[in-house]
């Protein structure tokens, strides 16, 4: 086993790394059933989840890396240039595990984000220097302007969450929920017309979600960033989560990258 996992290392070595292709394969054995439930994820099977700290070590907010220089997570976690960006971790209480701390050299907020309505949630964080793209640190892909993520599709969040609004600490390790997804007419009877054409809901999960936590969905063989962890219930509760919608935001995205 130890030769085969040698070789597998060897193999990777100068490979490509496609968006949303994980080298290390998440295990998914949950279901998205009325109340989901948090499980940890495999050591490293969402390399593009991203840890935002505070020079302490002190994580404020999580994200995704979306490109070798850049990091997408919510607007209302008022990431500074003085935070850093911590990827390839999964065990925070480790000191071991190969991770890269980058400073942030650009944030770029939505020009509609609105603190009052939490709508247009989002930011891209510029990294000061290159990630370098390994076995545990790989872009996910983003979902196109015209991506269609119905209601009832299976998703996954991810983050270092607490498994519930009165425990005292977040996870050590990095956890997984399947989620289902709702249709902003499901989701209205809960939050009203709170719900934007910008957000996107999900089933109630026993993972209290950090903010910027991506959204994934699996399509074409690859793992999608659908949504940005935005807002919700501040406990377990059987309300929807609520995050900004990729789709409505990448043309936004893709114009602040091409202009910075």
């Amino acid at each position: 086993m130890a030769f085969l996992w040698i070789l597998s290392c060897l193999a990777f070595i100068g490979a490509t790394y496609s968006c949303g292709v994980p080298a290390i394969p998440p295990v998914i054995t949950g279901s998205p059933d009325y109340f989901a439930k948090c499980e940890e994820a495999v050591p490293h099977s969402w390399p593009w989840q991203v840890s935002l700290q505070e020079s302490s070590g002190f994580q404020f907010c999580t994200g995704s890396l979306i490109s070798e220089n850049w990091v997408v997570t919510a607007a209302h976690c008022n990431v500074r240039t003085y935070h850093r960006v911590i990827l390839g971790e999964h065990n925070h209480s480790s000191n071991s595990e190969s991770i890269q701390a980058l400073r942030v050299s650009k944030v770029r907020i939505h020009p509609k984000y609105n603190p009052y309505n939490v709508n247009y949630d989002i930011v891209l964080i510029k990294l000061s220097s290159p990630a370098e793209m390994t076995m545990h640190v790989s872009p996910v892909c983003m979902a196109e302007n015209t991506g269609n993520f119905p209601g009832g599709m299976k998703c996954v969040t991810t983050g270092w969450g607490l498994t519930c609004h009165n425990a005292l600490v977040t996870n050590t390790g990095l956890r997984q929920a399947v989620l289902q997804l709702q249709t902003n007419d499901e989701c209205r009877p809960f939050w009203g017309n709170q719900v934007t054409n910008q957000m996107i809901c999900t089933g109630p999960s026993s993972c209290k979600a950090e903010s910027g936590s991506p959204l994934v969905c699996q399509k074409d063989g690859a793992w999608t960033l659908v949504g940005v962890a935005s807002w919700g219930s501040t406990r377990c509760s059987t309300s929807p989560g609520i995050y900004a919608r990729v789709s409505e935001l990448r043309a936004w995205i893709d114009q602040t990258i091409a202009a910075n």
